[in-house]
């Protein structure tokens, strides 16, 4: 396996705060205050027509799930500075293309960088991402969408996200 394969998302140091708190909120607190809602729920009674049972069930659930995921990408992530503003492609930018005849915004990255915010996010390693990583403003390159037919894509613009 090549060491780009083994590297994980890139995050800012403020992205994996942010997100190492989340864990150990989830991991702590947030544990307890859903085993508390299920003995609350339980004591109630009959659990199979429970929905206050159910709903904490299906929350745990989906915290156990995010804190897996946490605990994988904070594992993995690469940590540092934000990249360069020298117009180069690269993991933590903020990327202004011409796609498919539109001109799109984009975040090249890791959802998690973005945080709440509403962005477009796309990973290094999809497609678009792969196609365009290294490149810098100016070129064109093209890569082969899902669906199988070729993008062409022109880079317009790229700097640093300041997320």
């Amino acid at each position: 396996m090549s060491t780009e394969q083994t590297q994980g998302a890139w995050l800012t140091q403020e992205s994996y705060d942010r997100l190492k708190a989340e864990l150990e909120h989830l991991e702590g607190p947030g544990r307890a205050e859903i085993a508390q809602r299920i003995e609350d729920a339980r004591s109630e009674g009959d659990l199979k027509e429970n929905g206050g049972y159910h709903a904490a069930k299906e929350d745990q659930g989906k915290a156990e799930a995010r804190i897996r995921q946490l605990t994988q990408l904070l594992e993995t992530a690469q940590v540092g500075e934000a990249p360069k503003d020298d117009g180069i492609v690269e993991p933590g930018m903020l990327i202004t293309a011409s796609l498919g005849g539109s001109e799109e915004e984009f975040l090249l990255g890791s959802r998690e960088i973005a945080g709440d915010m509403d962005i477009h996010v796309y990973s290094d390693k999809s497609p678009l991402g792969s196609a365009i990583n290294g490149h810098k403003a100016g070129d064109t390159v093209s890569f082969e969408a899902p669906n199988g037919k070729t993008v062409e894509v022109k880079i317009l613009k790229a700097v640093p996200f300041k997320g």
